[in-house]
Protein backbone atom coordinates (compact mmCIF):
# COMPACT_ATOMS: atom_id res chain seq x y z
CA UNK A 1 0.00 0.00 0.00
CA UNK A 2 0.98 3.42 -0.92
CA UNK A 3 2.32 4.96 2.54
CA UNK A 4 0.68 8.26 3.85
CA UNK A 5 2.68 10.91 3.78
CA UNK A 6 2.25 15.10 4.56
CA UNK A 7 -0.62 16.33 2.13
CA UNK A 8 0.41 19.73 1.00
CA UNK A 9 -1.25 20.33 -2.21
CA UNK A 10 -4.98 21.13 -2.37
CA UNK A 11 -7.41 19.46 -4.98
CA UNK A 12 -8.09 22.55 -6.29
CA UNK A 13 -11.51 23.35 -7.92
CA UNK A 14 -12.25 26.11 -10.80
CA UNK A 15 -12.20 26.25 -14.31
CA UNK A 16 -11.03 23.15 -15.10
CA UNK A 17 -9.16 21.68 -18.14
CA UNK A 18 -12.21 18.78 -18.31
CA UNK A 19 -15.61 19.96 -17.63
CA UNK A 20 -16.52 17.92 -14.55
CA UNK A 21 -17.92 19.07 -11.27
CA UNK A 22 -16.26 18.56 -7.93
CA UNK A 23 -19.55 16.74 -7.24
CA UNK A 24 -18.68 14.51 -10.21
CA UNK A 25 -15.64 13.71 -9.55
CA UNK A 26 -15.52 12.38 -6.58
CA UNK A 27 -18.41 10.17 -7.39
CA UNK A 28 -16.05 8.90 -10.64
CA UNK A 29 -13.54 6.99 -8.60
CA UNK A 30 -16.32 5.02 -6.95
CA UNK A 31 -17.76 3.77 -10.17
CA UNK A 32 -16.54 0.33 -10.90
CA UNK A 33 -15.27 -0.30 -14.15
CA UNK A 34 -18.54 -2.98 -14.36
CA UNK A 35 -20.74 -0.36 -14.56
CA UNK A 36 -19.40 1.17 -18.00
CA UNK A 37 -21.50 0.59 -21.09
CA UNK A 38 -19.47 -2.17 -22.52
CA UNK A 39 -20.30 -4.82 -20.71
CA UNK A 40 -21.34 -7.10 -22.79
CA UNK A 41 -18.05 -6.58 -25.03
CA UNK A 42 -14.73 -9.34 -25.22
CA UNK A 43 -11.65 -10.15 -25.14
CA UNK A 44 -8.77 -13.34 -25.10
CA UNK A 45 -7.72 -14.00 -22.27
CA UNK A 46 -5.27 -16.89 -24.07
CA UNK A 47 -8.01 -18.50 -26.80
CA UNK A 48 -10.75 -18.28 -24.73
CA UNK A 49 -13.18 -15.32 -25.19
CA UNK A 50 -14.63 -13.66 -22.13
CA UNK A 51 -16.72 -10.49 -20.77
CA UNK A 52 -14.99 -8.25 -19.40
CA UNK A 53 -16.10 -4.58 -18.62
CA UNK A 54 -12.56 -2.70 -19.16
CA UNK A 55 -12.01 -3.76 -22.67
CA UNK A 56 -12.98 -0.02 -23.90
CA UNK A 57 -9.82 0.84 -22.57
CA UNK A 58 -8.03 -1.89 -25.15
CA UNK A 59 -10.11 -0.45 -27.81
CA UNK A 60 -9.46 3.46 -26.56
CA UNK A 61 -5.27 2.27 -26.16
CA UNK A 62 -4.66 2.16 -29.72
CA UNK A 63 -3.92 4.64 -31.99
CA UNK A 64 -7.22 4.22 -34.03
CA UNK A 65 -9.67 4.56 -31.53
CA UNK A 66 -12.56 7.08 -31.82
CA UNK A 67 -14.31 9.01 -29.15
CA UNK A 68 -16.55 11.25 -29.32
CA UNK A 69 -15.46 15.05 -28.87
CA UNK A 70 -16.36 16.95 -25.96
CA UNK A 71 -16.87 20.75 -25.97
CA UNK A 72 -14.20 22.32 -23.86
CA UNK A 73 -11.19 25.05 -24.37
CA UNK A 74 -7.82 24.45 -23.58
CA UNK A 75 -6.62 25.14 -20.43
CA UNK A 76 -4.56 28.28 -20.15
CA UNK A 77 -1.41 27.99 -17.75
CA UNK A 78 -3.07 29.84 -14.85
CA UNK A 79 -6.13 27.03 -14.75
CA UNK A 80 -6.63 24.91 -11.52
CA UNK A 81 -5.96 21.33 -11.82
CA UNK A 82 -8.06 18.36 -11.00
CA UNK A 83 -6.09 15.14 -10.71
CA UNK A 84 -6.91 11.39 -11.18
CA UNK A 85 -4.22 10.26 -9.17
CA UNK A 86 -2.53 12.77 -6.52
CA UNK A 87 -0.44 11.64 -3.19
CA UNK A 88 -1.84 11.98 0.05
CA UNK A 89 -5.49 11.45 -0.53
CA UNK A 90 -7.74 9.23 0.60
CA UNK A 91 -9.39 7.92 -2.65
CA UNK A 92 -5.93 7.75 -4.53
CA UNK A 93 -6.72 5.45 -7.45
CA UNK A 94 -2.83 5.12 -7.93
CA UNK A 95 -3.23 3.78 -4.06
CA UNK A 96 -4.52 0.67 -4.03
CA UNK A 97 -2.98 -2.81 -2.76
CA UNK A 98 -0.05 -4.05 -4.81
CA UNK A 99 -0.20 -7.43 -4.06
CA UNK A 100 1.03 -9.82 -6.42
CA UNK A 101 0.26 -13.42 -7.03
CA UNK A 102 3.43 -14.75 -8.89
CA UNK A 103 2.44 -17.65 -11.03
CA UNK A 104 5.19 -20.01 -12.27
CA UNK A 105 4.99 -22.17 -15.82
CA UNK A 106 4.16 -25.08 -13.40
CA UNK A 107 1.34 -23.82 -12.04
CA UNK A 108 2.40 -23.36 -8.70
CA UNK A 109 1.79 -19.93 -7.61
CA UNK A 110 2.50 -17.54 -4.33
CA UNK A 111 1.52 -14.23 -2.98
CA UNK A 112 4.51 -11.42 -3.07
CA UNK A 113 3.73 -7.59 -1.42
CA UNK A 114 5.85 -5.05 -2.96
CA UNK A 115 7.52 -2.89 -0.22
CA UNK A 116 7.43 0.53 -0.76
CA UNK A 117 10.97 2.77 -1.28
CA UNK A 118 12.10 4.04 1.41
CA UNK A 119 13.24 7.04 -0.92
CA UNK A 120 9.69 6.80 -2.85
CA UNK A 121 8.80 10.07 -0.80
CA UNK A 122 11.27 12.09 -2.44
CA UNK A 123 10.48 11.39 -6.29
CA UNK A 124 7.36 12.62 -8.29
CA UNK A 125 6.10 10.55 -10.95
CA UNK A 126 4.39 12.70 -14.04
CA UNK A 127 1.89 10.33 -15.11
CA UNK A 128 -0.44 10.81 -18.83
CA UNK A 129 -3.16 8.75 -19.79
CA UNK A 130 -3.29 7.21 -23.16
CA UNK A 131 -6.89 8.67 -24.94
CA UNK A 132 -9.69 6.56 -23.37
CA UNK A 133 -12.79 8.39 -24.53
CA UNK A 134 -14.79 11.20 -22.10
CA UNK A 135 -15.86 8.32 -19.47
CA UNK A 136 -14.43 8.81 -16.21
CA UNK A 137 -14.13 5.48 -15.16
CA UNK A 138 -12.19 4.57 -18.38
CA UNK A 139 -9.61 7.06 -17.32
CA UNK A 140 -9.44 6.05 -14.08
CA UNK A 141 -8.81 2.45 -14.97
CA UNK A 142 -5.99 3.50 -17.55
CA UNK A 143 -4.85 5.03 -14.77
CA UNK A 144 -4.76 2.48 -12.09
CA UNK A 145 -3.64 -0.03 -14.54
CA UNK A 146 -0.73 1.99 -15.74
CA UNK A 147 0.43 3.85 -13.41
CA UNK A 148 -0.37 2.72 -9.47
CA UNK A 149 2.51 -0.36 -9.66
CA UNK A 150 5.17 2.70 -9.73
CA UNK A 151 3.72 3.86 -6.44
CA UNK A 152 6.38 2.14 -5.12
CA UNK A 153 9.48 4.59 -6.18
CA UNK A 154 7.53 7.83 -6.33
CA UNK A 155 4.57 9.86 -5.82
CA UNK A 156 1.95 9.13 -8.56
CA UNK A 157 0.73 12.63 -9.83
CA UNK A 158 -1.68 11.97 -12.83
CA UNK A 159 -4.08 14.84 -13.89
CA UNK A 160 -7.62 14.95 -15.24
CA UNK A 161 -7.19 16.74 -18.98
CA UNK A 162 -9.19 17.06 -22.02
CA UNK A 163 -8.53 14.71 -24.69
CA UNK A 164 -8.46 15.84 -28.12
CA UNK A 165 -11.56 15.97 -29.70
CA UNK A 166 -10.27 14.89 -32.80
CA UNK A 167 -9.11 11.10 -32.64
CA UNK A 168 -6.21 10.16 -34.67
CA UNK A 169 -2.81 11.07 -35.74
CA UNK A 170 -2.27 14.78 -35.57
CA UNK A 171 -4.99 15.83 -33.28
CA UNK A 172 -4.15 15.85 -29.58
CA UNK A 173 -3.01 19.36 -29.95
CA UNK A 174 -6.03 20.02 -27.09
CA UNK A 175 -4.73 17.42 -24.63
CA UNK A 176 -0.86 19.48 -25.05
CA UNK A 177 -2.70 22.49 -23.95
CA UNK A 178 -4.38 21.01 -21.16
CA UNK A 179 -1.26 19.03 -19.90
CA UNK A 180 1.17 21.76 -20.30
CA UNK A 181 -1.81 23.81 -18.15
CA UNK A 182 -1.70 20.88 -15.58
CA UNK A 183 2.25 20.57 -15.41
CA UNK A 184 2.79 24.27 -15.00
CA UNK A 185 -0.12 24.13 -12.10
CA UNK A 186 1.95 21.16 -10.53
CA UNK A 187 5.56 23.01 -10.43
CA UNK A 188 3.91 26.24 -9.12
CA UNK A 189 2.03 24.39 -6.52
CA UNK A 190 2.62 20.83 -5.30
CA UNK A 191 6.61 19.95 -6.71
CA UNK A 192 8.62 21.81 -4.32
CA UNK A 193 11.59 20.45 -5.70
CA UNK A 194 11.38 17.33 -6.30
CA UNK A 195 13.08 15.40 -8.98
CA UNK A 196 10.86 14.08 -12.06
CA UNK A 197 9.80 10.87 -13.75
CA UNK A 198 7.66 11.18 -16.54
CA UNK A 199 5.32 8.15 -17.47
CA UNK A 200 3.12 7.99 -20.55
CA UNK A 201 1.51 5.74 -22.80
CA UNK A 202 0.40 6.32 -26.43
CA UNK A 203 -1.14 10.02 -26.96
CA UNK A 204 -0.39 10.30 -23.42
CA UNK A 205 3.23 9.45 -24.52
CA UNK A 206 2.98 11.86 -27.58
CA UNK A 207 1.65 14.59 -25.43
CA UNK A 208 4.96 14.16 -22.83
CA UNK A 209 7.11 14.71 -26.06
CA UNK A 210 5.61 17.68 -26.88
CA UNK A 211 5.49 18.96 -23.20
CA UNK A 212 9.12 17.69 -22.88
CA UNK A 213 10.40 19.15 -26.08
CA UNK A 214 8.94 22.78 -25.03
CA UNK A 215 9.53 22.86 -21.22
CA UNK A 216 12.09 20.66 -19.98
CA UNK A 217 14.69 19.99 -23.17
CA UNK A 218 15.67 23.69 -23.64
CA UNK A 219 15.83 24.11 -19.63
CA UNK A 220 18.58 23.16 -17.92
CA UNK A 221 17.31 23.71 -14.53
CA UNK A 222 14.07 21.10 -14.92
CA UNK A 223 16.62 19.07 -17.30
CA UNK A 224 18.98 18.49 -14.25
CA UNK A 225 15.67 17.75 -12.32
CA UNK A 226 14.45 14.89 -14.90
CA UNK A 227 15.36 11.37 -13.41
CA UNK A 228 13.74 9.80 -16.12
CA UNK A 229 11.28 9.67 -18.82
CA UNK A 230 9.17 6.49 -20.06
CA UNK A 231 7.45 7.45 -23.47
CA UNK A 232 5.83 4.31 -24.51
CA UNK A 233 4.05 3.69 -27.48
CA UNK A 234 4.26 7.19 -28.42
CA UNK A 235 7.05 6.93 -31.61
CA UNK A 236 10.23 9.26 -29.80
CA UNK A 237 12.05 9.49 -32.99
CA UNK A 238 16.30 10.07 -33.35
CA UNK A 239 18.73 10.31 -35.99
CA UNK A 240 19.68 6.70 -37.12
CA UNK A 241 22.45 5.68 -34.70
CA UNK A 242 21.82 8.59 -32.63
CA UNK A 243 20.84 8.94 -29.05
CA UNK A 244 19.71 12.11 -29.51
CA UNK A 245 18.09 14.91 -32.28
CA UNK A 246 14.72 15.06 -33.59
CA UNK A 247 12.16 14.73 -30.95
CA UNK A 248 14.82 16.16 -28.35
CA UNK A 249 17.93 18.01 -28.78
CA UNK A 250 19.52 17.46 -25.29
CA UNK A 251 17.65 14.30 -23.56
CA UNK A 252 19.42 11.21 -24.33
CA UNK A 253 17.77 8.01 -25.06
CA UNK A 254 18.98 5.65 -21.51
CA UNK A 255 22.00 3.56 -23.02
CA UNK A 256 22.99 1.67 -19.82
CA UNK A 257 21.29 0.31 -16.32
CA UNK A 258 20.42 2.87 -13.61
CA UNK A 259 20.88 5.87 -15.97
CA UNK A 260 19.38 8.80 -15.27
CA UNK A 261 17.93 11.87 -17.16
CA UNK A 262 17.57 9.90 -19.84
CA UNK A 263 14.74 8.23 -21.95
CA UNK A 264 13.10 4.76 -22.44
CA UNK A 265 10.78 3.81 -25.54
CA UNK A 266 9.67 1.57 -27.31
CA UNK A 267 6.65 0.05 -29.24
CA UNK A 268 5.93 -3.79 -28.73
CA UNK A 269 5.25 -6.51 -31.62
CA UNK A 270 5.70 -10.39 -32.02
CA UNK A 271 7.45 -9.47 -35.19
CA UNK A 272 8.31 -6.59 -38.06
CA UNK A 273 5.46 -4.11 -37.89
CA UNK A 274 4.04 -4.22 -41.19
CA UNK A 275 4.30 -0.97 -43.77
CA UNK A 276 0.61 0.18 -42.65
CA UNK A 277 2.02 0.19 -38.98
CA UNK A 278 0.92 2.75 -36.58
CA UNK A 279 3.66 2.26 -34.49
CA UNK A 280 7.93 2.10 -35.26
CA UNK A 281 7.68 3.99 -38.45
CA UNK A 282 9.06 7.09 -38.33
CA UNK A 283 6.80 9.64 -40.38
CA UNK A 284 3.59 8.00 -40.00
CA UNK A 285 1.20 6.92 -37.28
CA UNK A 286 1.72 7.98 -34.28
CA UNK A 287 4.58 10.11 -34.66
CA UNK A 288 2.59 12.91 -36.45
CA UNK A 289 0.91 13.66 -33.21
CA UNK A 290 4.93 15.34 -32.69
CA UNK A 291 6.57 17.72 -35.00
CA UNK A 292 9.41 15.60 -36.24
CA UNK A 293 8.01 13.69 -39.43
CA UNK A 294 11.05 12.99 -41.47
CA UNK A 295 11.79 9.66 -42.77
CA UNK A 296 15.09 10.26 -44.08
CA UNK A 297 17.90 9.28 -41.61
CA UNK A 298 15.86 9.08 -39.05
CA UNK A 299 14.19 5.93 -36.50
CA UNK A 300 11.70 5.31 -34.11
CA UNK A 301 13.40 4.97 -30.60
CA UNK A 302 13.42 1.45 -29.06
CA UNK A 303 15.24 0.94 -25.58
CA UNK A 304 14.90 -2.51 -24.00
CA UNK A 305 13.45 -1.81 -20.63
CA UNK A 306 14.89 -4.92 -19.59
CA UNK A 307 17.61 -4.66 -20.93
CA UNK A 308 19.09 -0.96 -21.52
CA UNK A 309 22.44 -1.80 -22.77
CA UNK A 310 21.01 -3.89 -25.32
CA UNK A 311 20.60 -7.49 -26.07
CA UNK A 312 17.98 -9.88 -25.31
CA UNK A 313 16.09 -10.20 -21.29
CA UNK A 314 13.00 -11.48 -19.61
CA UNK A 315 10.23 -9.36 -19.21
CA UNK A 316 8.65 -9.30 -16.10
CA UNK A 317 4.99 -8.04 -17.17
CA UNK A 318 2.41 -7.38 -14.17
CA UNK A 319 -0.99 -7.53 -15.14
CA UNK A 320 -4.33 -5.99 -13.05
CA UNK A 321 -6.85 -8.54 -12.34
CA UNK A 322 -10.57 -8.25 -12.05
CA UNK A 323 -10.32 -6.99 -8.38
CA UNK A 324 -7.63 -4.60 -9.20
CA UNK A 325 -9.80 -1.52 -10.03
CA UNK A 326 -7.54 -1.47 -13.74
CA UNK A 327 -8.35 -2.11 -16.72
CA UNK A 328 -9.50 -4.96 -18.37
CA UNK A 329 -7.95 -3.76 -21.61
CA UNK A 330 -4.58 -4.10 -20.87
CA UNK A 331 -4.73 -7.66 -19.23
CA UNK A 332 -5.22 -11.12 -20.81
CA UNK A 333 -6.09 -12.13 -17.91
CA UNK A 334 -9.41 -10.42 -16.94
CA UNK A 335 -12.32 -13.04 -15.21
CA UNK A 336 -10.12 -15.11 -13.32
CA UNK A 337 -10.51 -15.56 -10.24
CA UNK A 338 -7.38 -14.28 -8.78
CA UNK A 339 -8.05 -12.86 -5.45
CA UNK A 340 -4.91 -10.15 -5.67
CA UNK A 341 -5.32 -7.20 -7.65
CA UNK A 342 -2.09 -8.11 -9.77
CA UNK A 343 -0.59 -11.11 -11.45
CA UNK A 344 2.37 -11.78 -12.91
CA UNK A 345 3.92 -14.19 -15.15
CA UNK A 346 7.74 -14.85 -14.44
CA UNK A 347 9.68 -16.38 -17.53
CA UNK A 348 6.60 -16.15 -19.97
CA UNK A 349 8.20 -13.25 -22.18
CA UNK A 350 11.59 -12.18 -23.57
CA UNK A 351 12.18 -9.06 -25.55
CA UNK A 352 15.13 -7.46 -27.61
CA UNK A 353 15.22 -4.31 -30.07
CA UNK A 354 14.96 -5.18 -33.67
CA UNK A 355 15.73 -2.81 -36.56
CA UNK A 356 14.36 -3.83 -39.85
CA UNK A 357 12.33 -3.14 -43.27
CA UNK A 358 12.17 0.70 -42.10
CA UNK A 359 10.96 0.19 -38.45
CA UNK A 360 12.21 -0.17 -35.00
CA UNK A 361 10.63 -1.79 -32.49
CA UNK A 362 10.35 -4.11 -28.94
CA UNK A 363 10.21 -8.08 -29.77
CA UNK A 364 8.34 -9.66 -27.69
CA UNK A 365 7.86 -13.11 -27.91
CA UNK A 366 7.28 -15.92 -25.64
CA UNK A 367 10.20 -17.52 -24.14
CA UNK A 368 8.26 -20.78 -22.83
CA UNK A 369 7.08 -24.10 -24.69
CA UNK A 370 3.36 -25.38 -25.19
CA UNK A 371 2.97 -27.02 -21.96
CA UNK A 372 2.96 -23.45 -20.60
CA UNK A 373 -0.63 -22.47 -20.17
CA UNK A 374 -0.40 -19.18 -18.50
CA UNK A 375 -2.60 -16.78 -20.64
CA UNK A 376 -0.34 -15.22 -23.11
CA UNK A 377 -1.15 -11.71 -24.91
CA UNK A 378 -2.66 -11.41 -29.00
CA UNK A 379 -2.56 -8.78 -31.24
CA UNK A 380 -5.76 -7.76 -30.63
CA UNK A 381 -6.38 -4.93 -32.76
CA UNK A 382 -4.66 -6.57 -35.39
CA UNK A 383 -1.18 -6.50 -36.73
CA UNK A 384 -0.85 -2.89 -37.23
CA UNK A 385 -1.03 -2.39 -33.60
CA UNK A 386 0.98 -5.56 -32.64
CA UNK A 387 1.13 -5.56 -28.81
CA UNK A 388 0.15 -1.68 -28.55
CA UNK A 389 -2.47 -2.13 -25.35
CA UNK A 390 0.18 -4.17 -23.80
CA UNK A 391 3.34 -1.58 -23.66
CA UNK A 392 3.41 -0.67 -20.11
CA UNK A 393 1.58 -3.98 -18.21
CA UNK A 394 3.97 -6.60 -20.53
CA UNK A 395 7.39 -4.85 -18.93
CA UNK A 396 5.92 -2.77 -15.48
CA UNK A 397 7.91 -4.77 -13.42
CA UNK A 398 11.18 -4.04 -15.44
CA UNK A 399 10.05 -0.52 -15.97
CA UNK A 400 9.81 -0.31 -11.74
CA UNK A 401 12.90 -1.45 -11.33
CA UNK A 402 14.60 0.91 -14.11
CA UNK A 403 13.04 3.79 -12.55
CA UNK A 404 14.76 2.88 -8.91
CA UNK A 405 17.98 2.26 -10.58
CA UNK A 406 17.75 5.75 -11.83
CA UNK A 407 16.56 7.17 -8.69
CA UNK A 408 19.73 5.84 -7.12
CA UNK A 409 21.66 6.81 -9.76
CA UNK A 410 20.08 11.12 -9.74
CA UNK A 411 20.49 10.61 -5.57
CA UNK A 412 24.39 10.16 -5.88
CA UNK A 413 25.55 12.65 -8.46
Amino acid sequence: MFEQRENKSRTRQGTLPLALSATSYRDHKRLAVGDSMVNNMRIVAGTKPITTAGVLVLVCLVASCSTASRSASPASASATTVWLCQPGTADDPCAVSLATNRVAASGASDVVHPAVSSTAGKFDCFYVHPRVGPAESAQVAATTTQAAYFSQVCRVWAPLFDESPNPGPGGIGVADSSVQAAFEDYLAHDNDGRPIIFIGHSEGAATLITLLSKLVDTNPGLRSRMVLAILLGGDVEVPAGKITGSSFGHIPLCTSYGEASCVIAYSSFPGTPPQDSMFGRPGQGMSLNTEPTATSDMEVACVNPAAIGGGTADLDPIFPTATSGGSGGSSPVQGSASTTPWVTYPGLYKATCEHGDGATWLQVTKATGSSDHRPAVTEIQGPADGYHGYDVNLALGNLVTDVAAAESTWSHR
